[in-house]
């Protein structure tokens, strides 16, 4: 199980409500940050994302912890019919929203409320669920999991592209400083809200990742588990399938 960590330590609320508060304080920062932080390298993470699932020829994907679309938006470029953000910040899909109307794809792209961890939608609902940096945010890991699990048609492909700590020196050194105290200081930089960015940080460096998480997956019921380490292992994309 991953180490229970939110943004803000003395607020009263559960990490669902902080996240998403959060979220919806930096929403407008949220794109460029994202840009310099992972020195751009996200992007092309993502594109390896969207091969995996356009390989499989999907008519409904969804896309959960969509934030700003980024992810949702790439979908649009698979033959799926109907594609589906859902995310618990409101701040973040409103900027999503607009670049989905910049692209033209309102028709096939919709970025719609949804909690992880109770999904609005049918058993066995998608043929392609991802998620992008998103389920280290999940209030309940195992229940978010599940939830997807049920939603996943059988046969369906399951994605996650997630933060994970370099195992090999000296890009584990790196990491770590860059992490811990470079991270923080962008944050400060460039969003008013401090405490979002170390959060961030923070979370990464405790969240299961490679074999761990495979594990996790297992547990929840997926099939076909696998990790594929992504720049020296600072990201891991996982795939897995329901039976």
């Amino acid at each position: 199980m991953s180490q229970q960590i939110t943004p803000y330590k003395d607020s009263g609320l559960g990490k669902k409500e902080q996240v998403a508060q959060m979220f919806d304080t930096i929403s407008g920062n949220y794109d460029g940050l994202n840009r310099v932080i992972s020195f751009g390298i996200d992007v092309k993470w993502r594109k390896k994302v969207l091969k995996l699932v356009a390989a499989k020829n999907p008519e409904r994907i969804l896309d959960i912890a969509t934030g700003t679309g980024d992810l949702a938006i790439l979908m649009g470029q698979t033959n799926a019919k109907e594609i589906i953000g859902a995310d618990i910040s409101e701040g973040m899909m409103e900027v999503g929203r607009k670049k989905v109307t910049e692209k033209t794809l309102d028709s096939r792209v919709k970025l719609v409320f949804g909690d992880s961890e109770n999904l609005p939608f049918a058993d066995n609902h998608f043929d392609a669920i991802t998620v992008a940096f998103g389920v280290r945010n999940f209030e309940t890991l195992e229940k978010g999991l599940a939830e997807i699990l049920r939603v996943l048609k059988p046969n369906g492909i399951f994605v996650i592209l997630e933060t994970s700590v370099p195992e090999k020196f000296p890009f584990k050194q790196g990491y770590t400083f860059y992490s811990k105290y470079m991270l923080p200081m962008i944050g400060r930089l460039f969003s008013k809200d401090r405490s979002a960015y170390a959060y961030l940080s923070e979370s990464a460096s405790v969240f299961p990742h490679g074999e761990a998480l495979n594990n996790i997956l297992r547990k929840i019921g997926f099939i076909e588990v696998k990790n594929m380490p992504q720049t020296f292992g600072v990201a891991t994309i996982y795939s897995a399938s329901k039976q």
